[in-house]
C-alpha cells in the first residue's frame, strides 16, 4: 500500500510522523513524506532515506485583510502543488500530523478522493485539525482529554508516537561510520566525509563530558530553543554548581543561544574544574540518549515533549509556552501534572532563586522523583506508532504492496 504522511513544520510534527512512517515501512508499505519547507526540517530528517515532497507553506501571521489575501493565495498554490504530486505518487491514504502544513495535502487528498487520517497531538486541537476534521475518516489523538475539545464520528486515542529508540540511534551512528569509510575508500575529494567526521567527533566530545551516575538536568525549550528559559535555567544551574551540588546538564539551547549557553557552563577564564559538566546542543537528533540519562527535565510542554517524557519515565518541571493562542501547552502540562508525573511553573514567575530552590529540594527528595517517574511511565499503555499505523492501514485498505 502507498501511504502519504504530511508532517511538516516543527519537530513536534516531524518526529511523530517519522515514527509512524518507520512503523508502516516495517509492515511493508511505501511511504512518502510531505513537508512544508520550514528551516530546520532537514535536521529532523537525519536518517530518513525515503521520498520527501516539499510544498512550501506558511501559517497565518496576521488577520489583516492584505495578509489574509496573501494567505489564501499561498493556500491555493499549496493545494494545487500537492494535488500534482499526489497524482504522481497515488497514495491509498494520507496521514496528516496537524499544523498549517497539513492543510494543502489534506485538501488535495480529498479532491482526489484519497481517504484521510488526522493526528492531533495536543490536548486542545489546533485550528488546522478543527478545520480539516470534517473531511477525515478518523481522527487519532494523543490525549484522552481531547475528547472534551473535539467531536468526531471516529475519534481514536492512539497516544503520541515517539522518535527512535537508543538502539536505533546507535545503529544510525554505525551507518554514518560505514558511509564515511566507503567515501574514504572511493577517495572522495569534496568536504562531505570530513564534515561528517567532524560532526560525529563533536557529538562524542559533548557526551563524553557527562558521567552516568551524576544527577542530570535535561533542559529543552523546543526545536528553536527559548531565550528567557535558557538564561534563567543556566544561571540557576551555575548557582547550584557553585553551592557544591553534584550535577550535570544536557541543554538543548536552540541554534541562536547554543554558544552563549555553552560559555555560561564553561565559565571562560576560570579553571576547567570550575565549569558545570555539560553537553550543549543547538539541535539534537539523538534524543533517546538524553532522556535515558536525565534525572529531571526542565522544558516546554509541547505534545511531543510530553509524550517522550512519559515514554522514558522522566520527571519534569514544565514551563508552558505562554503566548500560544489556545494555551495548548498549558493544557498538555495540566494532563501530566494531574497524573503526578510533572510540576508546572508559569514562565512569568520563573526566577533563578525559585528554580535553584526547587531543584535543590527535588534532588534531596528521591522518593518523590521515583513517584513522578512511575506516574510518567504509567501514562504509556501501548505502542502509539504501531497503533496509529494500524489505524492508517485500516482506513487505507490494509494490504502492503
Amino acid at each position: 500500500m502507498k501511504i502519504g504522511i504530511a508532517c511538516g513544520g516543527t519537530g513536534g510534527h516531524i518526529f511523530p510522523g517519522l515514527a509512524v512512517a518507520e512503523a508502516l515501512r516495517r509492515r511493508g508499505h511505501t511511504v512518502v513524506l510531505w513537508l512544508a519547507g520550514k528551516p530546520g526540517e532537514d535536521l529532523a530528517l537525519v536518517g530518513w532515506v525515503g521520498t520527501v515532497v516539499t510544498v512550501y507553506a506558511r501559517g497565518v501571521s496576521s488577520y489583516a485583510p492584505r495578509a489574509m489575501i496573501a494567505t489564501c493565495f499561498r493556500l491555493v498554490r499549496a493545494v494545487l502543488q500537492c494535488r500534482q504530486s499526489m497524482q504522481r505518487f497515488s497514495p491509498d491514504v494520507l496521514l496528516a500530523m496537524g499544523s498549517y502544513a497539513s492543510i494543502g495535502p489534506v485538501l488535495a487528498a480529498r479532491w482526489l478522493n484519497i481517504p484521510v487520517v488526522l493526528h492531533e497531538a495536543n490536548v486542545i486541537p489546533g485550528r488546522a485539525i478543527r478545520f480539516l476534521s470534517r473531511w477525515a475518516e478518523a481522527v487519532a489523538v494523543g490525549f484522552e482529554e481531547t475528547r472534551h475539545h473535539l467531536a468526531h464520528r471516529r475519534l481514536v486515542v492512539t497516544g503520541m508516537p515517539v522518535r527512535e529508540t537508543g538502539r536505533q540511534a546507535a545503529e544510525e551512528e554505525a551507518n554514518i561510520e560505514r558511509r564515511i569509510k566507503m567515501k574514504d575508500r572511493c577517495r572522495t575529494t569534496d568536504a562531505g566525509p570530513q564534515s561528517e567526521i567532524g560532526n560525529r567527533q563533536s557529538k562524542i566530545e559533548n557526551w563524553g563530558a557527562l558521567a552516568p551516575t551524576v544527577f542530570t538536568l535535561l533542559i529543552m525549550g523546543g526545536s528553536r530553543g527559548a531565550h528567557r528559559l535558557n538564561a534563567i535555567v543556566s544561571q540557576a544551574i551555575l548557582r547550584l554548581h557553585r553551592e557544591g551540588n553534584s550535577l550535570q546538564v544536557i541543554h538543548l539551547a536552540g541554534p541562536a543561544d547554543e554558544e552563549s549557553i555553552r560559555q555560561v557552563y564553561r565559565q571562560t577564564g576560570l579553571p576547567a574544574t570550575a565549569g558545570v559538566p555539560h553537553a550543549v546542543f543547538g539541535f539534537l537528533h539523538d534524543m533517546p540518549w538524553a532522556y535515558q540519562m536525565a534525572s529531571l527535565a526542565i522544558c516546554r510542554s509541547g505534545a511531543s515533549t510530553c509524550a517522550e517524557l512519559s515514554y522514558y519515565g522522566v520527571p519534569a518541571l514544565l514551563v508552558p509556552y505562554p503566548f500560544a493562542i489556545h494555551q495548548h501547552q498549558a493544557a498538555n502540562a495540566d494532563a501530566l501534572a494531574s497524573a503526578g508525573a510533572a510540576d508546572i511553573c508559569d514562565e512569568q514567575i520563573l526566577t533563578v532563586d525559585w528554580l535553584a530552590g526547587y531543584v535543590t529540594d527535588l534532588m534531596r527528595d528521591t522518593a518523590r522523583l521515583a513517584n513522578m517517574r512511575t506516574a510518567a511511565l504509567q501514562r504509556v499503555t501501548n505502542n502509539p506508532a504501531s497503533t496509529l499505523a494500524e489505524l492508517v492501514e485500516e482506513v487505507g485498505g490494509g494490504i502492503p504492496d
